[in-house]
């Protein structure tokens, strides 16, 4: 006679409690919201930041609705030294790490009409960034032998371009680095998961469409609007589902993919 397990209910299927989360740029517009997601749902998080102090403040601010305690570590993405040294420093505060939100990005915010060979190249070090962290974390679970989720914010720029007439004459174009990088995001995110998923652990990547800030210049929004099915702006909690899906066992299926958030702007 043959059992099977029952089925999970979807409150279990998206419940973390018990697993630690990792997540870089959790301080920002978008970093802020993906925070909360997973701390509501009960992981304990690990915030990163380039400042201790902001990590810890930042942390401290986060839900407990199941007595999680989170934590703020000191991680640069852009240096290989704070990489593995916050990647422990978070392994150590919380006593493992199950899933890694590799959302952080240092950017440099010119356009293809001035930016530099340097600065080019250093906007594609984000990718470096969150590779070497990503296998850090996929050793931590092998070792462990412990199933994990990896998450990579990529972009819809990383997929199409913007439109000229969008920026034109109001604020730089939407800067070409930018699009480079996340298209490699996007690449990165579909080769990892084809050589991790052996080790049960899953790679994919979330890619948020226009979600500009509370200080982004408003009639570059209103052009950005037209150009939308939906005729409007994101809102940074419209990301936290698909990022708990991605990060949960309700994706428990799902590696190697990238799911585009961005009210069908890709869509035409």
């Amino acid at each position: 006679m043959t059992t099977t397990s029952p089925e999970p209910t979807v409150q279990q299927l998206f419940d973390l409690s018990g697993r630690v989360a990792l997540i870089t740029g959790a301080t920002g517009w978008l970093g802020s919201a993906f925070s909360r997601a997973l701390a509501e749902v009960g992981a304990t998080v690990v915030i990163s930041s380039r400042a201790r102090d902001r990590a810890q403040d930042a942390a401290a601010a986060l839900p407990c609705p199941g007595g999680a305690t989170h934590h703020g570590v000191q991680l640069d993405l852009m240096d290989e030294v704070s990489l593995t040294t916050g990647c422990q420093a978070a392994i150590d505060a919380a006593g493992q790490v199950d899933i890694l939100i590799n959302n952080g990005v240092d950017v440099v915010a010119k356009d293809l009409t001035n930016i530099t060979f340097e600065e080019f190249s250093r906007h594609q070090i984000n990718n470096t960034g969150y590779f070497i962290l990503a296998r850090l974390v996929h050793d931590h679970l092998v070792q462990r032998n412990a199933p994990g989720s990896i998450v990579n914010i990529g972009s819809m720029y990383g997929q199409v371009a913007s439109y000229p007439d969008a920026y034109e004459g109001v604020c730089v174009a939407s800067p070409v680095a930018y699009h480079a990088l996340k298209g490699g995001t996007i690449h990165m995110t579909r080769h990892l998961a084809a050589y991790w998923a052996k080790d049960n652990v899953r790679v994919n990547c979330l890619s948020p469409g226009a979600f500009p800030h509370e200080g982004a210049n408003k009639e570059m929004v209103r052009r950005l609007c037209h150009k939308l099915p939906m005729q409007r702006m994101g809102r940074p909690s419209e990301l936290k589902g698909t990022l708990l899906l991605l990060a949960s066992d309700a994706g428990s299926f799902i590696t190697g993919q990238n799911i585009t958030v961005d009210g069908g702007w890709t869509a035409w």
